[in-house]
């Protein structure tokens, strides 16, 4: 058994702490802000230089009851993961270990059925386009996978992670399925997140009037995109202020 093995890392000696305590609290504010489901979805961290070496949620336990301690420890190069003990949801560990081994710049990844970003999944085309300044952050930096083929187990995960491979790209709207948002940290991929789902939501309410969309032109919307890029600090601020709201309302998260 390699030393990378899957498993829970004692409390009283507990390490990557405070990536552990970024993550739990980023399952338990999408639990707030009801954009995950039921027991699934999942979310992954990578600890490692190469990004094979990640924490991940345990399999099937509530967003909203996620500690720091509860997070997985697993090598996307162990094919024995899922024979384990405490093994990941077999889907989670579809998409984010292919993701983990072949797409080195996804350091975080967070998946999600999200309602309006599975609305986008839904139509038949499942581009998101430039109507506002938040939909704008996304114009030239999101796939659509055209081709769903069923639940995310190791071969749909191969395939979904060849989506990811340009750099550019931080988002995959997974057709007929929902969404998956990559990053270099927790708030960053959270940030880009939780921007995604209001930008859809946007749009999908835009499309209820029946009226036509102002739509902004490529130059427009790719020179805003580069400016969202280069925005200073606001994904950490964004992240530090939700741990803030916990460490008052559920500081249990940290344990």
């Amino acid at each position: 058994m390699s030393l990378a093995r899957l498993h829970k890392e004692p409390l009283s000696n507990l390490p990557y702490y405070e990536e552990r305590v970024d993550l739990a609290a980023a399952f338990r504010w999408t639990a707030r802000l009801n954009m995950h489901e039921a027991v699934a979805n999942h979310f992954s961290l990578s600890v490692n230089e190469d990004g094979t070496k990640f924490l991940m949620n345990p399999n099937q336990v509530h967003f909203s009851r996620i500690k720091a301690s509860d997070l997985l420890l697993i090598d996307a190069n162990d094919p024995d993961t899922l024979s384990g003990p405490n093994a990941p949801d077999p889907t989670a560990w579809g998409l984010h270990g292919a993701i983990h081994r072949n797409v080195p710049h996804a350091r975080c990844v967070m998946h999600v059925h999200s309602i309006h970003a599975t609305v986008l999944a839904s139509l038949a085309d499942s581009t998101l386009p430039p109507v506002d300044q938040n939909s704008a952050m996304f114009f030239n930096r999101h796939v659509v996978d055209a081709n769903y083929g069923g639940l995310a187990f190791e071969e749909e995960g191969e395939r979904c992670s060849q989506l990811l491979t340009d750099p550019k790209v931080k988002v995959m709207v997974m057709g007929n399925h929902g969404v998956m948002v990559i990053g270099d940290t927790v708030a960053d991929t959270f940030n880009r997140m939780f921007y995604f789902e209001r930008a859809a939501e946007t749009y999908i309410k835009a499309l209820w009037t029946g009226r036509p969309l102002r739509t902004l032109s490529d130059e427009i919307a790719e020179k805003t995109a580069r400016e969202m890029d280069d925005y200073p600090g606001q994904a950490e601020r964004h992240l530090a202020e939700l741990k803030a709201i916990l460490d008052e309302e559920e500081p249990v998260y940290r344990n």
